[in-house]
């Protein structure tokens, strides 16, 4: 088994590289660490190739990973344990490390059938709210993500992390415009509930929800602008007890699609681990 030892390696090279977001919409590749994101991104069937450190990778886990992806066809790199810690972005690495495909998914893409719940953020700048945010998609049986205007990459690592593997299972698509979506919306028969801190109807007095739906949220720091609240069929409030003015983008959106996921009319609600190919979910077993 031939070792890579260089960082002039041009598999190492493009690992490295695919730190900026420059690179990973170029190349339309991005970059999973870690042994159990492997393992979600292996099942999802996106990986392009894995470069792991037989010094590092410990795990019986993460060698069967590599093995199977080997015997699937997958190219599996070995590397020297110096030159796996330059690639990956945690400190103490686990040994391995996969590239993965951007899916590349339009707006056009989504629709009721596929998507008949979704979230929508304007302006998201912190991709640890991005990547939890779609794990609570995924937690709640929801469809999707559509990112409006400057938001930060979804393919960024710490998003990537953050959603813990729910990345690889939901369509993340990106807009320039919030007309684009507003029109996508309109056209689809979507219910827009927008979010907002003076909104006068209290998120648990609403209810029932309906679907198709969209739960629009604005950025962290400024909300949704009123032109953007004008398109929202109804608009939602958290109430705030304390001294502070606001909750953290991702737990709001955690705190709003699961008082959603209560409020659907009885046979509208989704069922636990009924996309196809998912894994069975964690709570049931």
């Amino acid at each position: 088994m031939e070792i890579i030892t260089s960082r002039a390696n041009a598999k190492v090279k493009q690992v490295r590289a695919l730190r900026r977001r420059k690179e990973r919409r170029e190349q339309g590749l991005y970059v999973v660490e870690g042994i159990s994101h492997v393992g979600h991104a292996v099942s999802a069937g996106v990986v392009e190739y894995v470069l792991y450190s037989p010094e590092l990778l410990t795990s019986a886990f993460g060698s069967d990973l590599v093995r199977q992806q080997s015997d699937k066809g997958v190219p599996c790199y070995a590397a020297g344990a110096e030159v796996l810690s330059y690639v990956a972005a945690k400190d103490n690495p686990q040994g391995i490390v996969a590239v993965a495909r951007i899916p590349g998914t339009a707006l056009a893409d989504l629709g009721q059938a596929a998507c008949p719940w979704m979230v929508a953020v304007v302006a998201a700048q912190d991709p640890g709210n991005v990547g939890t945010i779609l794990r609570t998609i995924d937690a709640v049986g929801a469809g999707g993500l559509i990112l409006i205007g400057e938001c930060v990459d979804p393919y960024h690592p710490t998003s990537v992390r953050a959603s813990m593997g729910a990345l690889f299972w939901h369509p993340v698509a990106e807009v320039e415009g919030f007309g684009e979506f507003a029109g996508w919306a309109a056209a689809g028969g979507y219910e827009i509930y927008g979010t907002s801190a003076h909104a006068g109807e209290d998120y648990l007095a609403s209810g029932p929800y309906r679907r198709p739906c969209v739960l629009l949220l604005g950025s962290e720091r400024q909300g949704l602008a009123p032109e953007q609240l004008s398109v929202c069929g109804r608009v939602l409030s958290l109430p705030m007890l304390g001294r502070t003015s606001s909750l953290n983008l991702s737990v709001a959106a955690g705190v709003l699609l699961y008082a959603m996921l209560a409020g659907f009319p009885p046979g509208v609600t989704p069922r636990p681990g009924s996309r196809p190919g998912a894994p069975d979910p964690g709570f049931l077993r």
